[in-house]
């Protein structure tokens, strides 16, 4: 392995800087390099892999198939590297990204161990300088944010925290050697998508899991298995146009659960109805939402999704009492990134699981032995945090980020996000933003979406450089109009019926407002096709 510290102490002076070495920000990396551009990576992190770097908790899986999560620049990658199982677990991942980091000598350019504190542009050079918590400062004409939506922990800060005399984790920042919890009082506070797949593995080893649950979450099975080789090799045989299948598709996943159906739940018989949902939890995954066209759009369709899960859970779960808190009842199905698990509520039936409403009783503090509610105390030896992130947002509004007239962007984003197509904002020349809100990103197979923006800012650098154009920046009323845009979509569905964090809901004060693009990933794919034939229509462009 190439020493992660080499590409300190270079150039100081570079044509590109981009921030952060997950996923986007490697593709960015291998792009910037074929434009025959100098550029300078900076990652937080020991190494590459951004979210899977630092999201180890026991059960960390993707939740997108593990044949469409994968790069698809290189054939000959694509070809060569075979995933074991239909949703791979994060060491696959992991080493996944550094097959790719090795395969193309990429750590040569990043600088690890290496957090960017701000970045401020100077419109006389017309240059970012960015900042590191090094003391290394480096310009460039373009600075790329490749942070990843969800990067920023969400940690509650509960009074008494510090007297805790137990081990505290997050599962966003969890350590890298192995956590053994046998024989231990564990608290899991949060049943979101982490918890619910950590949860499992949890109460296989402690001697009692307490779980501590504000708002229960719809989880569906997510029927992992080996991947068949001969299923592998027809996939691989056609892979071109199976790409290009999810490039045009709605969320850039399997055809099959992403398919939009033209029947209305409404419209069939609910023996019908129930056969469709049944096959489709069977087979596990998104696809359970994909059978009907209505199930975001209309709430009395949705609520037959509802009922079908309640059914499903109260099944599962022994106890009546615990099934019916975990059944979810304020918000529409899918409107919360659904949850797939392993066995999760076949947990409550463990005689060392107790499960905690802490909407009714309230979590007031932590103590030095434990977690207290409203209502009880609890002896803990160890609290798991898996409260989240403050998604979309949080990493980018933790850099000092300046524009014109030292505009910072924390202010700018004061009453939320407004960006143009997710990918730069008005007043930040030549900043660009991959995944950023705006864009379709959480809400799309994250790889389909990284490739589409590096290759559109890729193009758009070759574009400036060929016509000697020295900054591109958002015109405020083209950004004005693709916001409205954004809540014009999101508001002819249910997603904002949710108090999820795509409203940005779970972090106290962050202003509400539907924060990707439900559009769909091929739609919104064509739109910025057609403004950058249009010789990047909306943007300003400065010789």
């Amino acid at each position: 392995m190439t020493d992660p510290h080499t590409a300190s102490s270079r150039n100081t002076d570079v044509d590109v800087i981009v921030v952060g070495a997950g996923f986007a920000g490697m593709y960015m990396l291998h792009r910037l390099r074929e434009l025959g551009l100098t550029m300078r990576v900076f990652e937080a992190g020991g190494d590459v892999g951004g979210t899977w770097y630092w999201n180890r908790y026991p059960g960390a899986r993707c939740d997108i198939e593990s044949l469409d999560y994968s790069y698809s620049f290189s054939d000959a990658l694509q070809q060569e590297w075979d995933w074991s199982e239909r949703y791979a677990a994060q060491p696959e991942i992991l080493r996944y990204a550094n097959h790719v980091a090795d395969r193309f000598d990429l750590r040569r350019d990043i600088m690890f161990n290496t957090r960017v504190t701000a970045a401020h542009y100077d419109e006389a050079g017309r240059r970012w300088a960015v900042q590191t918590d090094t003391g290394e400062r480096v310009t460039a004409r373009f600075c790329i944010m490749a942070l990843g939506c969800l990067s920023a922990a969400q940690i509650p800060q509960f009074p008494g925290r510090e007297s805790f005399r137990g081990r505290t984790y997050h599962t966003g920042a969890w350590p890298h050697e192995a956590v053994d919890f046998s024989g231990q009082r564990v608290g899991v506070i949060g049943t979101g998508s982490s918890a619910i797949q950590m949860i499992p593995l949890v109460a296989r080893q402690a001697a009692h899991l307490t779980i501590f649950q504000r708002t229960p979450n719809f989880s569906a099975p997510a029927q992992n298995h080996p991947l068949d080789p001969e299923v592998v090799r027809e996939l691989k045989s056609r892979y071109p146009e199976y790409r290009q299948q999810l490039r045009k598709s709605r969320s850039g996943y399997n055809a099959w659960l992403s398919a939009n159906s033209e029947r209305s739940a409404l419209a069939v018989s609910p023996e019908e109805r129930e056969r469709e949902y049944m096959t489709r939890w069977q087979r596990g995954g998104f696809g359970l939402l994909a059978g009907f066209s209505d199930l975001y759009t209309s709430r009395e369709a949705n609520e037959t999704a509802v009922q079908f899960v309640h059914e499903r859970i109260r099944e599962i779960v022994d106890d009546p009492a615990v099934a019916e808190e975990l059944l979810p009842r304020t918000y529409p199905i899918g409107t919360k990134r659904l949850c797939f698990d392993t066995g999760y509520y076949e947990t409550y039936n463990q005689p060392n699981v107790t499960l905690v409403n802490i909407a009714q009783a309230p979590i007031e503090a932590l103590t030095p032995t434990g977690l207290r509610t409203s209502a009880a105390d609890y002896e803990l030896d160890s609290i798991v945090f898996a409260t989240g992130y403050d998604a979309m947002t949080g990493a980018l509004r933790k850099i000092d980020i300046r524009g014109r007239g030292g505009l910072r962007l924390a202010e700018v984003w004061e009453d939320g996000p407004r960006s143009y197509l997710g990918l730069a904002v008005s007043g930040f020349p030549n900043l660009f933003t991959i995944t950023g809100p705006g864009s379709p990103s959480v809400l799309s197979n994250m790889l389909v979406s990284i490739e589409q923006h590096v290759d559109w800012i890729a193009g758009c650098l070759d574009y400036l450089h060929e016509r000697e154009i020295a900054e591109i920046e958002p015109q405020p009323e083209a950004q004005d109009a693709w916001c409205a845009h954004v809540d014009e979509v999101a508001a002819a569905t249910l997603y904002p019926y949710a108090n999820s964090w795509y409203m940005g809901a779970n972090i106290p004060g962050k202003p509400l407002g539907f924060m990707p693009y439900v559009g769909g990933v091929g739609r919104y794919r064509s739109r910025c096709d057609e403004i950058a034939a249009a010789e990047y229509e909306g943007f300003a462009l400065s010789r």
